[in-house]
């Protein structure tokens, strides 16, 4: 489950991780997420910070405090936020600052999934 809110970066990183073979779900914002977060158990979650209705440190919590959800790894990304902010605010499994090299990308991924 992808959450970006930056339609370019999201087609581009269902682009890639389709490239891995992922199964690739894509959303805009934290309400088209949550609403089939109830009916999907994901793999792996990647998460924006900055987001149109809220925070991806606010959602990154709730899923890491959540009995259905705390064994999901969740890779944390942003163009704004360092990862000693993101470490402050939630733990996520990872994290990747924006603009991002591709194949480190793929490779943190492929890490945190593995």
């Amino acid at each position: 489950m992808v959450l970006e809110d930056d339609q370019d970066i999201r087609e581009i990183i269902g682009l890639l991780l389709d490239e891995e073979d992922y199964e690739v779900k894509l959303y805009p914002d934290i309400r088209s997420f949550r609403k089939d977060l109830l009916f999907i158990a994901p793999s792996l979650m990647i998460l924006d910070v900055r987001l149109p209705d809220g925070n991806g440190h606010d959602l990154c919590r709730e899923v890491k405090n959540d009995q259905r959800t705390l064994g999901i790894p969740v890779l944390m990304m942003s163009a704004h936020s360092s990862l000693t902010e993101v470490n402050r605010k939630c733990f996520p499994d990872d994290f990747i600052a924006k603009p991002f090299n591709i194949d480190d990308f793929v490779a943190r991924v492929n890490a945190v999934v593995n």
